[in-house]
């Protein structure tokens, strides 16, 4: 080395002080954004249901029954509701079952924790219902 000159550059220790404050960070907001995203999906999936109760109104009004899977409410001319190609959304599986005389539409997290906490559930009633941590149905508790 010649004397007078300085090396350019940061320490070991510079280094790893910053970072721990990334990871400290990190640490904090990702936690945050997991929930953010969980209940993103859920006000999505409840949207959804309720995107099915005005269709499945509108299909009964018109035809005197109600659609018992999503094809009719989509192939109607005009129709009564935008596809259903994707019965996955946002993390949840969308189903729709019944009888012409009620139906019942479900909103099922793909797992639960993780895509989701709560399953939904509604029928002709147009109540939603929800679930913690499991498949709604026509007993659990109504949304608020």
């Amino acid at each position: 080395m010649i004397k007078g000159t300085q090396d350019r550059g940061f320490t070991l220790i510079e280094l790893m002080i910053v970072v721990g404050i990334i990871a400290t960070v990190a640490a904090i907001a990702i936690p945050s954004l997991l929930r953010a995203r969980i209940q993103a999906n859920e006000a999505s999936a409840i949207e959804s249901l309720r995107m099915i109760v005005t269709a499945q109104a509108t299909f009964h009004a018109d035809r005197n029954h109600y659609a018992t899977e999503f094809d009719p409410l989509v192939e109607a001319a005009p129709p009564f509701m935008e596809s259903a190609d994707e019965p996955e959304k946002n993390g949840y599986t969308l189903e729709l079952t019944g009888t012409q005389d009620n139906y019942q539409a479900t909103a099922t997290p793909h797992e639960f924790g993780i895509t989701g906490y709560r399953g939904f559930f509604v029928d002709a009633s147009g109540v939603v219902r929800y679930e913690p941590g499991a498949k709604a149905d026509e007993n659990s508790t109504p949304l608020d």
